[in-house]
């Protein structure tokens, strides 16, 4: 006969209640953002009412993808810029966060506090120079100097989440690949990759959702209408002419780019909350 499942507490239901009331609390934001998206540009900025769900219509979203708009290449601009940043950060943050912790030599500790320090400087107090380098290599305007922006910046948190996710990985398995004659990437892509997947999740998605969702140094670094990418595209349009803002399609442009990263996240999620505590006990 099978086991019975013990009897549930009245802790239990007070978890269940309270983790529920907690995900409607996150969820209704972005359900109100999909009503809002959906209604007319009149409607918007009105003060909702029953009547306003019984005048649904995707205009907006035609009007986005349509012609007038075409924000599909910079949609696309941000899907390259994104996966282009994510890729980059977690190969250069894997190799960092590799040799920092498998290897001794003189000044790692301080090699890797300064990489930590590199956090605490924001994007404004480099900005000159950084223009200033991206003219000298000819990257101005252009996804490519973007991607190696995006990439400098989230190199830090990928340094520090992979430094301590090699650093939780015990030793003797380094050790016996060692004794079995593979040399150190061997032992990296075919021994510890595969235990190391979560920080390289964790890496991967803030790397994307910084990308995707930066606008001032997308603003700063390109000048092309056809290189935009998405945020910089919906504040045009949030614009329009003559001032005039158009709520209904800068609702739908929010939803457009907001489904990429609640699918990310949800596909990634037990990677992500794995990466994050990684180095907890040890490291």
């Amino acid at each position: 006969m099978g086991r019975q499942a013990p009897p549930r507490g009245r802790g239990s239901y007070l978890y269940l209640a309270a983790g529920s009331g907690l995900a409607f609390a996150f969820a209704l934001p972005l359900l109100w953002a999909v009503v809002r998206s959906l209604e007319p540009s009149v409607l918007a900025t009105a003060a909702p009412q029953a009547a306003d769900f019984t005048h649904m219509t995707v205009s907006n979203y035609t009007g986005l993808l349509g012609p007038a708009e075409d924000i599909g290449l910079n949609l696309a601009n941000s899907v390259i810029t994104a996966l282009g940043t994510a890729a980059l950060t977690v190969v250069a943050s894997t190799l960092a966060g590799y040799g920092l912790s498998r290897f001794r030599f003189r000044g790692s500790g301080l090699a890797f506090g300064a990489i930590l320090v590199a956090l605490m400087i924001p994007f404004q107090a480099v900005l000159t120079p950084l223009f200033l380098e991206l003219h000298f290599f000819h990257l101005l305007n252009s996804l490519l100097g973007l991607v190696l922006v995006y990439s400098t910046f989230n190199l830090p948190f990928g340094v520090f989440v992979m430094r301590n996710t090699f650093a939780e990985v015990p030793d003797e398995l380094a050790d016996s690949a060692h004794v079995d004659g593979a040399g150190p990437m061997a032992t990296l892509v075919r021994v510890l990759r595969p235990l190391v997947v979560p920080g390289m999740a964790t890496t991967a998605i803030y790397a994307f959702l910084y990308s995707w969702n930066e606008f001032l140094q997308a603003l700063t670094f390109l000048t092309s209408d056809n290189l935009f990418t998405l945020p910089v595209k919906l504040f045009n349009v949030e614009i329009a002419t003559y001032g005039a803002v158009n709520f209904g399609y800068l609702s739908a442009g929010v939803v457009i780019a907001m489904v990429p990263c609640v699918a990310l996240y949800v596909a990634l999620q037990r990677y992500y909350v794995r990466g994050l505590i990684s180095g907890a006990l040890k490291g």
